[in-house]
């Protein structure tokens, strides 16, 4: 069985050949490490490996594991353990937490001052709870519009008929920040099975940036899970969320009983 770091190792060398081969640079992607099923422990080994961006898809959970992890964060900036192959680890660079699985309205104000990006926004009524609870934190939150390129009626987004004037709208927030698209192809165990779907989040993430919706901020494109993220990468995603490819499967008893929309990982 591989270890997290070799798996992380594996993962990272995927991505940065998937950005070469769609004629970019590794480092213009973004990957997401998703701690739905991780370990604490693991979370930690991860961030001592020099990784800080995280995703979670539900609410109480990110809550949880960001209140942990700013707390593990402080005594190491206390009492540093600088060793062995953690030697680069910097605790003064803090994680950022990416909201990815569906979001209520009742719930943002949990997660407000928490979330560097939240990228499941599917209506506008959540981003203007979002604008409420970002005016009254007075801070800027930046969204994705989630779109549902694939029209399952199992997930959550947009149509892509109606993203345009959606992303227009957000755009015109004064503490939201719409900086681009999500989507979240059909679970299959053939990675080419989700290339269609990305091509054309792509090509309508291409069309709004040409309409000039969210002017130089419009430009994270989120596509791409553990089964097809490098599919995604080549189709144009610069940010892919990856769970199990790091962390290892889910539980039998767990995945087995998760509602459609949590298997962002």
């Amino acid at each position: 069985m591989p270890t997290l770091k070799a798996r992380y190792t594996e993962v990272k060398q995927r991505v940065a050949d998937a950005a070469i081969r769609s004629g970019r640079s590794p480092e213009s992607v973004y990957l997401i490490a998703v701690t739905k099923f991780a370990e604490p422990e693991d979370i930690r080994e991860l961030i001592e490996l020099g990784h800080r961006d995280f995703g979670e898809n539900k609410v109480q959970q990110l809550a949880q594991r960001a209140s942990v992890i700013n707390e593990w964060f402080e005594r190491m900036r206390l009492h540093p353990r600088v060793t062995g192959e953690h030697a680069s680890f910097d605790p003064s660079e803090p994680v950022r937490w990416h909201m990815i699985g569906h979001l209520q309205r009742n719930k943002v104000r949990k997660i407000g001052d928490l979330v560097r990006l939240v990228h499941s926004i599917d209506s506008l009524r959540l981003a203007e709870e979002i604008q409420q609870i970002a005016n009254k934190l007075d801070r800027t939150i930046d969204v994705l519009l989630q779109v549902n390129v694939s029209n399952e009626e199992s997930k959550f987004g947009v149509p892509i008929a109606a993203a345009g004037a959606i992303a227009e709208q957000i755009d015109t927030m004064v503490n939201v920040r719409v900086r681009g698209l999500m989507t979240m192809a059909p679970l299959s165990d053939n990675p080419e099975d989700s290339r269609l779907q990305f091509v054309r989040c792509r090509e309508l993430f291409d069309d709004l940036v040409r309409d000039g919706v969210g002017e130089e901020h419009f430009n994270l494109l989120s596509m791409g899970m553990s089964n097809d993220y490098e599919v995604a990468i080549e189709e144009g995603a610069n940010i892919v969320r990856v769970g199990s490819a790091i962390f290892g499967d889910a539980p039998v008893e767990e995945s087995t009983t998760e509602p459609a929309q949590t298997d962002a990982v």
